[in-house]
């Protein structure tokens, strides 16, 4: 970006533009999608016949070097960054979603596990990968991206909605494969998704964050079961 390496990333190949924008934004490099010219592979220097660099070029006006990058990235499919100092950095950058209105019927909750799935080529094909979809407070599927990492399938569809100029996600739910870690949590409250839900168990530091923010977080939806572990006021019925 700018002519500097940003990150290096492990990740499944595909719909790598809204990976690179989605991670930008959702680590507070960029604001938003006023301040990108273009996001572009260009080959890799170092293997010509690659094509696993994204070239952003910036606004002439975007002045990210000011804002100070708080470490070098290495996104991999791990939980990624953790700590009560960065809790605070994140509450800071972001704001909570408490003026949110949604609200949803838990039976809608359950219905969007089966969505998902349907839409998951990679994961019918090989059992492996990770996925994460953006509903609309409906239950109507936006965005289903898949990737090998967690964090990966949740920047590409955040990073999708940058591309689109939709955010803030404001009434929008967002559904992960898995468990959730602090920083899928993270990540959705830089995008101002109220409701977060996942297939799997959510970490200490993850319900914190949420509760935290006004987020509702809700994990081990799976059949007609669930555990709400924040936003308790978000999940009706």
């Amino acid at each position: 970006m700018q002519g500097k390496s940003v990150a290096v990333v492990m990740r499944s190949p595909g719909h790598d533009e809204e990976l690179a924008a989605g991670f930008l934004f959702t680590e507070g490099i960029i604001k938003g999608k006023n301040e990108l010219v273009s996001v572009s592979h260009r080959r890799d220097p170092k293997h010509p016949n690659l094509c696993n660099v994204i070239n952003v070029i910036p606004t002439d006006g975007m002045k990210f070097d000011s804002r100070g990058w708080q470490r070098n990235f290495v996104s991999s499919s791990s939980c990624g960054l953790c700590g009560k100092l960065t809790i605070e950095s994140v509450r800071l950058q972001t704001g909570p979603v408490t003026d949110d209105p949604l609200r949803v019927e838990a039976e809608l909750l359950r219905s969007l596990p089966k969505q998902m799935r349907d839409c998951q080529a990679g994961f019918e094909e090989t059992g492996g990968i990770h996925a994460a979809g953006l509903f609309d407070g409906k239950g109507k599927l936006i965005y289903l991206r898949e990737d090998i990492g967690r964090h990966n399938a949740v920047d590409k569809v955040i990073g999708a909605a940058l591309l689109a100029d939709r955010l803030p996600l404001e009434g929008c739910i967002l559904m992960v494969s898995g468990r959730t870690s602090f920083e899928i949590v993270q990540k959705a409250l830089m995008a101002k998704i109220p409701l977060l839900v996942a297939v799997s168990a959510a970490s200490s530091l993850a319900v914190e964050l949420a509760a935290g923010a006004g987020m509702g977080l809700v994990g081990f939806l799976r059949g007609n079961t669930m555990n709400v572990y924040a936003g308790t006021e978000r999940v009706l019925g």
